[in-house]
């Protein structure tokens, strides 16, 4: 993971070795060579994903020789996603976004006991009637919907019989499917809170100044530009929806017709063409995808 930007850029390396060096442990080498069930805890997961995307954020800008107000309007990130976004956009520095990820990791795993929380995506069905069979579907429990990603595609979130429920419910209420997802924690709904309250006082602890351009942030799905606000945000995010789709179409008001999706990966992009084709969208994650990438600028 992200080897071939270390080969490629010295830009690159040095963001890995910046990163391992603020963690205390050579994290670059579990994402070279293993274990990936170390690699999948999430821990290590949240930092390595924001590392290779700043990687490759930082790359393209020493490449193309301009800076990132140059090169976008805005920036957006789902979930652990906003803080290599504001990483990018020079809100948070390196050092501080890598340990941040650490502890909101530690913290999201040990907010609800093993089993007792999970996650479920619901196809098929509009955000309404998925936030209304979470609804349902919660008793004296919690259940809620933790991610709109797309048209038709909701995550749900809360106690495991909850959520269980919920597929039933959704089910009835004619998704095309509706299963559970190999999550280890119930994200993004109000079992977390105990991370929540970690991430304010680490989050308190942090300087943060203003992006370079507006964040499109998950828990508002508009743009934000205040340093105080976003910090907050960040700890709103935690136990909040993930208002991917509003987010996307937030930026097509503002006349955005082309998302660039920075790191590992293109989630993002699959889902931005689900959201409105009228959008186009494009990962860029390797030394190829930069090249390709600097020609068309």
């Amino acid at each position: 993971m992200g080897q071939d930007l270390a080969a490629a850029y010295p830009v690159a390396r040095e963001v890995f070795e910046e990163v391992d060096e603020a963690l205390g442990q050579k994290l670059s080498a579990v994402m070279a060579d293993g274990p990936e069930e170390a690699l999948r805890l999430t821990e290590n997961a949240q930092p390595a994903l924001m590392a290779v995307s700043v990687a490759v954020a930082r790359v393209i800008q020493a490449e193309s020789g301009k800076s990132l107000a140059e090169l976008a309007s805005h920036v957006a990130g789902h979930s652990l996603g906003e803080y290599s976004a504001l990483t990018a956009a020079g809100s948070l520095n390196l050092a501080d976004c890598a340990r941040l990820l650490k502890r909101r990791g530690q913290a999201m795993q040990e907010a609800v006991p093993v089993g007792v929380g999970a996650m479920a995506a619901l196809l098929g069905l509009s955000l309404e009637d998925a936030v209304a069979a979470a609804s349902e579907a919660a008793g004296d429990q919690i259940c809620s919907a933790a991610n709109d990603n797309a048209d038709g595609q909701v995550v749900v979130s809360g106690n495991t019989e909850a959520v269980e429920r919920a597929i039933g419910i959704a089910k009835e209420k004619g998704a095309r499917r509706a299963m559970m997802l190999p999550v280890s924690a119930p994200f993004h709904c109000a079992l977390m809170q105990p991370a929540a309250d970690v991430m304010a006082e680490a989050l308190a602890a942090i300087a943060f100044t203003d992006p370079a351009v507006p964040l499109v942030a998950n828990v508002t799905a508009a743009a934000e530009t205040d340093a105080d606000r976003l910090r907050q945000l960040l700890v709103d995010q935690v136990t909040a929806m993930v208002r991917w789709r509003e987010s996307v179409l937030y930026l097509k008001s503002q006349g955005v017709d082309h998302l660039t999706e920075i790191g590992a990966g293109k989630v993002l992009s699959t889902m931005t063409r689900r959201i409105d084709r009228a959008i186009s969208a494009n990962p860029i994650g390797s030394p190829a995808d930069i090249d390709a990438y600097l020609q068309t600028i």
